[in-house]
Order: structure tokens, then sequence, then C-alpha cells
């Protein structure tokens, strides 16, 4: 039986934080899902800036070559969705200390909602602690390069984002 594990998240966009997480995993897992969360909530705080699909086709792009990374996506619950895919892991990224009580608390609540599925938590790498989405656009919206903490197709894509559209906000 192949030992699968989801890795779930929004990925907007995917970061080299993120790769780290999914590169290290590949030596515990035989496969890794990313899947793409979708923000049901209209309230949320968190605004995209590529949809479902570009980040999807971005995090393809990334390990077109690995082909033990797949990428999926949900709309609803992680725990449903480990249920549905039969998967028994779900990896969760630490950054820092600041992330674990929120990531312990996540867990707790799956482990309620699915019994049967292990969180992993991974620490990211030591350069990429303060690596996340949320900063990597705002830097970029205000003109800083984000180019050394996203791979190149995301760098691209957020270059061509930026020409196009105002993402300030």
């Amino acid at each position: 039986m192949k030992r699968r594990a989801i890795y779930p998240g929004s990925f907007d966009p995917i970061t080299n934080g993120h790769i780290d997480i999914i590169q290290r995993s590949l030596k515990v897992f035989d496969e890794v899902v990313v899947v793409v969360a979708m923000n049901l909530r209209k309230s949320s705080q968190k605004s995209s800036w590529f949809s479902l699909e570009e980040r999807c086709a971005l995090i393809r792009e990334v390990f077109k070559d690995e082909r033990r990374v797949k990428v999926d996506f949900c709309d609803g619950l992680i725990m449903d969705y480990a249920r549905k895919h039969k998967v028994h892991a779900v990896l969760r990224g630490l950054r820092a200390a600041s992330d674990f009580e929120s990531e312990f608390m996540m867990a707790a609540i799956n482990r309620e909602l699915n019994e049967g599925v292990e969180t992993v938590f991974m620490m990211t790498g030591k350069n990429l602690f303060f690596v996340s989405s949320t900063v990597l656009k705002e830097v970029a919206a205000f003109g800083g390069s984000i180019k050394p903490y996203v791979p190149a197709a995301v760098w691209r894509s957020v270059k061509e984002k930026l020409k196009r559209e105002d993402l300030r906000g």
C-alpha cells in the first residue's frame, strides 16, 4: 500500500517554503497530493490573486518532472477529502513557533472529524521561515522583488498579473 499524504493550503501563490515541505515530504511518503483549498468564506481577510485553476496550473508546472506529486482541489472540509480519497496523513508546514498554536488546534479538530488521519508537522527550511504567500503578495504589490522566494513560473505570473491588474487592494 502506498504511503500517501495530502498537503492542503491556499497556495496563492506557491512559494519556495511550500516546495521545501513538499520535496522533503517525498522522503517520507510515496505520493503527496497538493490540495488547493477554495476559500468559501466571503468575509475572509485573504483575497486571492490567482484563481483556483491558475494556482493548480502553477503547482503542476513547478512539479511537472515529479510524478509523485499530484495536484487537486477541495471545496469542503479537508477531512472529508481525506476520507473520500483514502489518505491517512495531512502535511502541515510550520514556519515559526507562532504557527504551532493554530496548527495544533486545527490538528485536534481534524482528529475529531476523522480519527483515521494523522497530522504530520514539518518545519520549513531555516532560510525560508519568514516566507508566506500573504507577505510576498504585499511586497510584490508595492514593487518589491519576490523572485528569490518563489519558483520562476510563479515570478513570471506575478509580474504579468501586476502589469495587467491593480493588486494592491
